[in-house]
């Protein structure tokens, strides 16, 4: 049987939106951060191979379910999932929640409404932001800002993607009734432009995803971790400035994925902001009270 390994589409932790254990991480969470990567990256490739029948994306991730919970060493991102969590006496509960997404990507090509698109984001997503957290020791009641930090990156991916997602796996992430308020067609998406009618309903969720980054904008304060509320900075950054990009370009024709300049920007710019905010955060607890 051919591994999952050898079923990856190649893409890699450096070619995502958001930086991935990145050097800002402190060293010693990296290789348990990069394991968790690579087993969600491993189940992400077998939902979206373009020759697999269903039946067979199916059983592998359920065989990675299974060897991450110990039955079988045969797929090499399982095992070493299983061993970097059990170092740190974790559970495993954020990995199987992924694949439940994964699976849905297997079985479920239409969305009916924002609802049920925020409910794959739930499982797809939410997950990995409560991943790291819980890597940090940060506490659950930062659960709420960073899954709305998670939805919001998700669909931007969806937004980006969708004329490629549309013709290549026939996978439409856009809510049913999102397009039909606008008058658009879903073939629409197999367009070289999208038309005025698409054109508005991608700008209307871009503006309503640019709302689940304002609920996540605390996160990065929330967090005791200095080095994990930088990269949270840099990541809402990025995410920033991709939703303004999907507020007013269209994805069909148009860039709307940051270049290594901008990379490097927003990435100096949310390290210099989150700096600054941690700053006037203890000077605020450290400063006495009025008449104290």
């Amino acid at each position: 049987m051919t591994t999952a390994n050898e079923l990856r589409s190649g893409k890699t932790h450096r070619d995502e939106n958001f930086p991935v254990a990145s050097w800002i991480i402190h060293p010693r969470h990296r290789a348990l951060i990069l394991a968790f990567y690579n087993f969600v990256r491993t189940a992400d490739d077998i939902a979206d191979h373009p020759t697999l029948s269903a039946t067979d994306k199916l059983a592998y991730l359920d065989l990675l379910e299974a060897e991450l919970l110990g039955k079988g060493d045969s797929q090499a991102e399982a095992v070493r999932l299983r061993h970097a969590l059990a170092e740190r006496a974790m559970p495993p509960r954020h990995a199987l929640d992924v694949l439940i997404a994964f699976r849905m990507d297997v079985s479920k090509l239409r969305y009916e409404n924002w609802d049920e698109v925020i409910h794959y984001c739930r499982y797809s997503a939410m997950p990995v932001g409560r991943f790291m957290l819980d890597v940090h020791g940060e506490s659950t009641s930062t659960w709420a800002a960073s899954d709305a930090l998670c939805a919001g990156l998700q669909i931007n991916n969806h937004l980006q993607d969708c004329g490629k997602d549309y013709r290549n796996l026939n996978r439409v992430y856009l809510p049913r009734d999102a397009l039909e308020a606008a008058g658009a067609s879903v073939e629409a998406l197999g367009l070289g432009k999208a038309p005025s009618s698409l054109l508005t309903c991608l700008h209307g969720l871009a503006a309503r995803t640019e709302t689940l980054l304002d609920e996540s904008r605390p996160l990065s304060v929330e967090v005791r971790d200095f080095r994990l509320g930088l990269e949270i900075s840099v990541i809402q950054a990025f995410a920033d400035r991709i939703v303004r990009l999907l507020k007013v370009r269209d994805p069909l024709s148009e860039r709307v994925h940051l270049g290594p300049l901008e990379l490097l920007a927003f990435s100096l710019g949310g390290i210099v902001g989150q700096t600054a905010r941690r700053a006037v955060g203890r000077r605020a607890v450290s400063k006495p009270a009025a008449g104290a």
